[in-house]
């Protein structure tokens, strides 16, 4: 393939993921006994960890995130080769929203001050997802152990046929002059490029699964008639807040999230608590068999209703892909100032595949610079935050106004980054088209398959509130319906 240097490897001995996990499992024992400092007498012992375990089927929890990470592995496959199917609506959202987050950017910026937030956005995150089931399961709370653990589960599912067929490119790729503080750092560069697309934008999971987290405390407690200022689990109730809170600053300060990620990221977030909160007590509480109750009729009810919201959702997902292949050629990939270095990922493959990287200059005047470069080399060509484009700017293909100019990459167990650089010179801003093709078969379908539990998790959601209301039940009630002390309806 043209100006791809050889494999290098990364002098740090760990990247950001085992860094921080590592941290994590280190401090996990004094932060739980940190947070149950005032409830003693709720701890599990540690020689009844096990047993505990055990008796409660904790492990199955265990099986649920090794799921979901082999589900994320192969969802993020899929996500880069279907954006020719799918296109993406950055100009959307652009145009509604503006260049806000540019000035929260400048306001804001400082070396101290992104390299917290930096490691803020990857740790609380992970500490979210994995401490606070142990904290749960440490303090004999089994249903918000349940809870906790399919909010990420269910949350990342719900997700899901957004990511795919709602495509929304990162604010620093967006928008000119906006830098891409996380990615283009050079010690989260490949972890984050291999694990985090640059157009899962919308929503933001760092909003909806510690915002999932804190919906589930909510219900959990209004359901039993907890106050939450007399709740023992107050304190870490608090944190997770305070933290969602941060969250909602840091992925507008280092140029990955629009402003509308964060109320969408609380719907999905909400969406997932109420399927969670309303779930669980089928399989845990004491109703019975998981399916007790649900008869045939029931059975055809459900599959009516919540197949007609499915078929609804899949006509939306159809439509948007119908509008996208008419205007798919005309809508700008990237958005480049004088002096911006972007980036765009090109990710690895099976063997004997390829990918053809495919930029359009549509500017009339300015000339534009791209470079493919290996994941980990490109990642030694980067500063705080930046690209050192004097590094990498002897490996360029200049691309000339109105010009197309494709790249061929064969290093099919790579990961690459294509980064396209605007001189400094420029009189004004430059816009481009990427496109990326891979020699991959046609991934609609298995995108489509991949997004149902989302769309029925959708449609259970609006039909149990539904039925709640139509039997006069509060809509926080999460008793099954079998057991519902009426002669209406139940599932």
């Amino acid at each position: 393939m043209n100006g791809v240097p050889t494999h290098a490897s990364m002098d740090a001995p760990y990247g950001p993921y085992a860094t921080m996990m590592g941290i994590i499992l280190f401090l996990t024992p004094l932060l739980c006994w940190y947070f149950t400092r005032n409830q003693i007498d709720s701890r599990v012992p540690m020689n009844r960890v096990y047993s505990e375990v055990k008796k409660q089927r904790y492990y199955l929890h265990i099986s649920g995130y090794l799921f979901i990470i082999l589900w994320k592995k192969f969802t993020d496959a899929l996500n880069e080769p279907i954006k020719t199917s799918t296109g993406h609506y950055t100009d959307w959202i652009h145009g509604f929203e503006g260049e806000i987050v540019l000035w929260i950017q400048n306001a804001f910026e400082n070396a101290m001050f992104t390299e917290i937030l930096n490691f803020h956005y990857l740790f609380i995150y992970l500490f979210l997802i994995y401490v606070t089931t142990i904290y749960y399961m440490y303090t004999g709370e089994r249903d918000l152990t349940d809870k906790v653990t399919l909010n990420y589960l269910l949350i990342y599912a719900l997700a899901v046929p957004y990511y795919l067929f709602f495509n929304v490119e990162v604010t620093s790729t967006y928008i000119p002059g906006m830098d891409a503080l996380l990615y283009q750092d050079s010690w989260y560069a490949v972890f984050y490029a291999s694990h985090d697309p640059l157009d899962n934008s919308v929503p933001s999971l760092h909003i909806a699964i510690p915002f999932g987290i804190l919906a589930l405390n909510w219900l959990h407690i209004r359901e039993k008639g907890i106050e939450m200022k007399d709740w023992k689990h107050k304190r870490y109730h608090q944190f997770i807040f305070w933290n969602t809170v941060l969250f909602a600053f840091t992925i507008l300060y280092l140029g990955i999230h629009w402003i509308v990620d964060i109320p969408l990221g609380i719907l999905i977030g909400g969406v997932g608590a109420l399927f969670i909160h309303h779930i669980q007590p089928r399989l845990r509480n004491g109703f019975g068999a998981t399916f007790k109750g649900f008869t045939r009729v029931k059975a055809s009810r459900h599959a009516v209703v919540e197949g007609i919201v499915v078929l609804l959702m899949v006509g939306v997902l159809m439509a948007a892909m119908t509008y996208q292949a008419e205007t798919m050629d005309e809508r700008v990939s990237m958005r480049l100032g004088p002096g911006d270095s972007n980036h765009d990922i090109i990710q690895e493959m099976g063997e004997g595949d390829s990918a053809t990287f495919i930029l359009t200059n549509l500017d009339e005047e300015e000339s534009v610079h791209v470079v493919i470069i290996e994941l980990e080399a490109a990642a030694k060509s980067m500063g705080e935050g930046e690209i050192l484009w004097d590094k990498i700017e002897g490996q360029a293909i200049t691309v000339s106004p109105g010009e197309t100019h494709s790249f061929l990459i064969d290093d099919s167990d790579l990961w690459h980054l294509a980064i396209v650089h605007l001189n400094d010179s420029a009189q004004s801003i430059v816009e481009v088209h990427i496109t990326v093709e891979y020699s991959l078969d046609d991934l609609v379908t298995t995108s489509l398959i991949l997004s149902m539990p989302s769309l029925w998790m959708t449609g259970w959601v609006l039909h149990r509130l539904a039925r709640l209301k139509w039997d006069g039940r509060s809509w926080i009630d999460s008793t099954p319906s079998h057991a519902w002390i009426s002669i209406g309806e139940s599932e």
